[in-house]
C-alpha cells in the first residue's frame, strides 16, 4: 500500500511540475513578444531605449 501511495504522489508532483514549467514557457514567450514589439516600435528620439529602468 505504501509503495502505491509513493508512486501516486510522485506522479502528482511530476504532473504539477510539468504543468508549471509549461505555463512558465508561455509566460516567457509572451514577455519576449512584448519586448520585441517594444524594440521595433520604440520612439526615435529616446537614444535607443524604449523602457525606463
Amino acid at each position: 500500500m505504501v509503495p502505491l501511495l509513493l508512486v501516486l504522489l510522485l506522479a502528482l508532483i511530476l504532473f504539477g511540475a510539468g504543468f508549471a514549467v509549461k505555463i512558465l514557457w508561455w509566460v516567457a514567450i509572451a514577455v519576449l513578444v512584448l519586448w520585441l514589439i517594444g524594440f521595433v516600435a520604440r520612439p526615435k528620439g529616446s537614444s535607443g531605449r524604449w523602457y525606463r529602468w
